[in-house]
């Protein structure tokens, strides 16, 4: 059998996991989380990055941050996972659903530019398998909505780039995800990248339960008190051990997940043009972060068909997002109906190979092996 994913121990994860409670220091911020904390920071160059329980809590926050609130509407992209949406409804802002382009499979600058208007409070563009989305359309969009805040949902793209630049450091904020199917993981786990200076603070007291208590615990007032919203965000700081061994081996992690996706691309592009599939596309200017491997075949009973026999004989491929736009949940936040025929085109034949950072040639090649035969 051979899973979609399996969770990998690289280093020291459960070393650190140990340390954390023995030092007595278990729940958020914590030695590990300050460790973890300055990898990202490094890496992004960002201001600050806030440890999650989650990718969702960190849009949570982000949704705090900018202040939707009713009468709101904020763009994200159809093609995506439902806490990119979800984090800005609970907010009460209506959802403007955002066709992708058919390359990089991002957000389309030409539809953002159609759904723009004076009650958009955030825009919000997933990296899709960890490469960089139209940052430069999506800027010129911007540039004539200064009212609206740039938010990069970054879970599949740690330590990717997008013209030499840190995929997550574009955003007035970015969110990661380390839940046990990304690249670094903790099991369950996120980050608010923070590139702001001036938003500092209040993120903290978001993340403080809506306390003033980092500005108690940095000397600058006498007690800490309630002072704005916020909730229970942070992370243990067990997790965050956990984390930390696997960002200590980044390097060998990125190799295994690269070396994965190479040998998928280099057996299967000498027959897609016969059996009418194509590959990612990553474009000379973007670095991409390796976090996954799709095929987009020509129709969707193809891939149905051929998923359907991949999991018969125990190669755990998947499809991946149901579009926003039409999903129950989506049509009732929707400020208004959108046509999205790309991703509707997208979501029926996209596939995605078992990828993992253990997995080994011997299984790759039985995965390629088994999905030609299916398509023949």
């Amino acid at each position: 059998m051979i899973p979609f994913n399996r969770p990998s121990l690289v280093g020291r994860e459960l070393e650190f996991m140990q340390t954390a409670v023995e030092q007595g220091h278990a729940s958020a911020e914590g030695p590990f989380s300050k460790q973890a904390t300055a990898v990202i920071n490094d890496a992004i160059g960002s201001v600050d990055a806030l440890l999650t329980t989650s990718c969702t809590a960190a849009l949570e926050m982000s949704a705090m941050m900018v202040d939707v609130s009713p009468g709101d509407t904020v763009v994200v992209p159809s093609f995506g996972f439902v806490t990119t949406a979800l984090a800005f409804a609970r907010q009460g802002a209506k959802i403007l659903f955002c066709d992708i382009e058919d390359q990089q499979l991002g957000l389309d600058p030409r539809h953002l530019d159609e759904l723009m208007d004076d009650t958009v409070r955030a825009v919000v563009p997933i990296h899709y398998a960890g490469i960089g989305c139209d940052l430069d359309g999506i800027a010129k969009v911007m540039e004539k909505w200064p009212k609206a805040s740039l938010v990069e949902d970054n879970a599949h793209g740690l330590f990717g780039t997008y013209r030499g630049r840190p995929l997550g450091s574009f955003g007035r904020f970015s969110t990661l995800s380390f839940h046990e199917t990304k690249n670094f993981i903790c099991g369950e786990g996120g980050a608010l990248v923070v590139n702001d200076a001036a938003d500092v603070d209040r993120a903290h007291v978001l993340y403080d339960k809506g306390t003033n208590r980092r500005a108690f615990l940095h000397g600058q007032v006498d007690k800490y008190s309630w002072q704005d919203t916020g909730s229970s965000f942070g992370l243990s700081d067990v997790l965050a051990g956990y984390l930390q061994g696997q960002l200590d081996e980044r390097a060998t992690i990125l190799a295994r997940r690269q070396h994965a996706f190479d040998r998928y691309y280099e057996a299967l592009k000498p027959r897609s043009a016969e059996l009418g599939y194509t590959l990612p596309v990553v474009p000379d200017h973007c670095e991409q972060a390796y976090h996954m491997f799709f095929t987009l075949l020509p129709d969707a009973d193809t891939r149905n068909r051929v998923l359907k026999t991949l999991n018969d004989d125990e190669i755990y491929a998947t499809f991946h997002y149901v579009p926003l736009h039409s999903a129950p949940g989506g049509q009732r936040v929707a400020a208004r109906p959108s046509e999205c025929p790309v991703t509707d085109d997208i979501s029926a034949r996209l596939l995605r190979l078992p990828f993992y950072t253990s997995i080994d040639d011997a299984d790759l090649d039985r995965v390629v092996d088994a999905f030609l035969t299916a398509l023949s």
